[in-house]
């Protein structure tokens, strides 16, 4: 049964499923404009997907022809990944951050054994073992890799403007941007008084970026070709506080359910995460690659139960914390090793 929500003053949210992923659903929220209806996100591109969002949209007596826009809060393709039949169905326009745009124009310019590739080096440049490492160099040999997802995501047409209010008719949605999950994730906040009159600055449409119960993957930012060295996770605890600095009155996230006390849920995860480069720094007593320091770190379930795609992106979550580490001055990489190993200082 397709599940709608409203949450009062022109905004729903429909449950949208994510194949085969713990998560379970995204919440796609439909905003009323006076041009017609926008949606922010869309959901993964599968056929039952779809079949559920144009199920919720429909329950709200709009057609998928009747969308006017879409705004996206990051590229990832459970939120994403319908953009394109939206915009084939309707005509609407499609927006998204500058950086997460070029992540898009990337992807689908690039050869997909090319980024198998990448992730090859990557993965045994932080110590991946050779067993780990088998199935990607035969999927490469053996040509498989058109299931990888985000190959053909929909170009955006129009860019969202940190700081910026989105062309929205009579309605006030504010672009704050928020990296950290992806380098041009956005959250948006909706400026108007709260329907049901909680106290606080208006309604905040979260991305992935705050969620009531989950700590959002951070990890480094996948690009082959960026010389450049990041800090995805001091982008986040960066963005975690201009957010709390807000004083919504209602977080309306990407996954789960709506909450109030936003600044609330911040202090928690700033807390979380600074707890967590505690204890990666008493497990850096001694010199670990990051794959043996994903081992050792503390997961939703034993490392032995970690599915193979999982443990990539465990992976790259802690090459992220060693690298906030080394930024801070707490950790360094040892002279010599190969492939490189990291100690606390």
């Amino acid at each position: 049964m397709t599940q709608v929500t409203e949450h009062g003053g022109g905004v729903w949210s429909l449950r949208v499923p994510i194949p085969d992923n713990p998560l379970g659903h995204t919440l796609v929220h439909v905003l009323d404009t006076d041009r017609g209806p926008v949606l922010v996100d869309t959901g993964w591109d599968d056929p039952d997907s779809w079949t559920e969002l144009t199920a919720g949209l429909g329950a709200l007596g709009i057609g998928p022809g009747e969308v006017h826009g879409v705004v996206i809060t990051h590229h990832h393709p459970d939120h994403h990944g319908l953009s394109g039949r939206v915009r084939e169905e309707s005509g609407a326009w499609i927006a998204m951050h500058a950086a997460d745009a070029a992540v898009v124009r990337r992807t689908r310019a690039s050869d997909p054994a090319a980024w198998l590739d990448y992730l090859d080096r990557k993965l045994a440049a932080a110590g991946a073992p050779e067993d780990h490492l088998a199935p990607l160099r035969a999927a490469r040999a053996g040509g498989r890799t058109r299931t990888l997802p985000g190959l053909g995501a929909a170009l955006p047409d129009r860019e969202i403007v940190p700081g910026e209010l989105l062309d929205l008719a009579g309605r006030r949605l504010r672009a704050v941007w928020t990296p950290g999950h992806t380098p041009g994730h956005v959250c948006l906040h909706l400026e108007e008084e709260h329907p049901a009159g909680l106290p606080g600055h208006g309604r905040l449409f979260s991305g992935d970026h705050l969620l009531p119960g989950i700590s959002p993957h951070i990890g480094l930012y996948e690009d082959p070709d960026e010389a450049t060295v990041t800090d995805p996770l001091g982008d986040y605890l960066d963005s975690l506080e201009r957010i709390g600095r807000l004083g919504v009155a209602e977080v309306l996230p990407a996954h789960q359910h709506a909450f109030p006390d936003a600044a609330g849920r911040v202090r928690e995860l700033l807390d979380h995460h600074e707890e967590r480069l505690t204890g990666l720094l008493a497990l850096l007593a001694t010199p670990l690659t990051p794959w043996r320091l994903a081992e050792r770190m503390e997961w939703n379930r034993p490392w032995d139960r970690i599915p193979y795609g999982s443990r990539n992106i465990a992976v790259s979550e802690a090459e992220a914390h060693i690298r906030r580490l080394v930024k801070l001055g707490r950790a360094e990489a040892v002279a010599g090793t190969e492939p490189v190993a990291y100690v606390a200082v």
